[in-house]
């Protein structure tokens, strides 16, 4: 099944604690770009907002959406 992903915190500097679980941003393999990265190597459609994850589902959906 497709799946559609989102990471926060792609502005975030390193080293700040971010969110109510105290999560933080640590080396250049922790960061939301790496993340990404490992996701789309993974078959996963990454977005860059969650505003477009319905559009990009609807596009997985309909058999035009590139990884």
């Amino acid at each position: 099944k497709p799946v559609v992903g989102f990471i926060a915190g792609q502005t975030a500097p390193a080293g700040r604690r971010m969110g109510h679980t105290g999560a933080i941003v640590g080396g250049k393999d922790d960061t939301a770009e790496a993340k990404m990265a490992i996701m789309r190597e993974n078959g996963i459609y990454v977005v860059e907002s969650p505003a477009e994850i319905g559009s990009k589902m609807a596009e997985v959906l309909s058999g035009k959406a590139t990884a």
